[in-house]
């Protein structure tokens, strides 16, 4: 029941926020990608680069991980590589990330309780993490579009599957609209936009109609 007292013009706990979350990008590989078929490859491509570029925008800290990539599955994606040129890539042979010492370790030190997850597959190298994160006490959340897995059932299952575990299904566009959650954050307003005219498709071309006719600040 309500407390009309207690209500505040506040966001409530479940947000995502630049401060509180960490990403976690699991075996964007061509190895992976060959074998995607849960939906349009190109679109899962543009997807998590719009994820990786949102999660820049805000500083937040993210965990690049590849599945055997000199042996099988190859480097990470090249243009998700290049977002974060800095960043470290942690290899495994574990298919379950959460079973490798140093991913365990990489998201631990992010010091986040609330990890964004995209890979492939989705039914192994996303739920199984994803799985194992949420029975450790960290607040899960699946970034759908930016995952796949080897059929449109796989993908909707393990969905389901985690999805009953407790996990949250969200899309990248979700992502980058909750970390900016106010137009009036002008510090991260034009970032954004640039975003979302190169990744967003046709709300992407409707930025660049609005900014046409009513200039550079026109709200998204």
């Amino acid at each position: 029941m309500v407390d009309i007292t207690e209500v505040t013009a506040a966001p409530g706990p479940d947000l995502l926020t630049p401060d509180n979350c960490a990403v976690l990008f699991v075996d964007h590989q061509p190895q992976m990608f060959f074998g995607t078929g849960s939906g349009d490859r190109t679109a899962i491509i543009n997807a998590t680069l719009g994820l990786a570029k949102a999660a820049k925008v805000f500083d937040v800290p993210v965990v690049l991980s590849t599945v055997a990539a000199e042996s099988f599955s190859g480097p990470l994606m090249p243009q998700l590589a290049d977002v974060f040129p800095d960043q470290k890539i942690i290899d495994r042979s574990t298919m379950n990330a959460w079973e490798d010492i140093a991913f365990v370790e990489a998201v631990k030190a992010t010091g986040r309780k609330k990890l964004v997850i995209a890979g492939l597959w989705t039914e192994v190298c996303v739920v199984l993490p994803a799985l194992s994160a949420l029975a450790q006490g960290y607040e899960v959340y699946v970034v759908t579009d930016a995952s796949g897995g080897v059929s449109p059932q796989a993908h909707e299952h393990a969905v389901q599957r985690m999805v009953q575990a407790g996990v949250v299904p969200v899309t990248w566009v979700q992502v980058l609209l909750e970390l900016q959650r106010d137009w009036a954050r002008t510090e991260t307003y034009l970032p954004v936009m640039d975003v979302v005219k190169e990744h967003g498709g046709t709300y992407g071309l409707g930025v660049v109609y609005a900014q046409a006719f009513i200039g550079e600040h026109a709200a998204g």
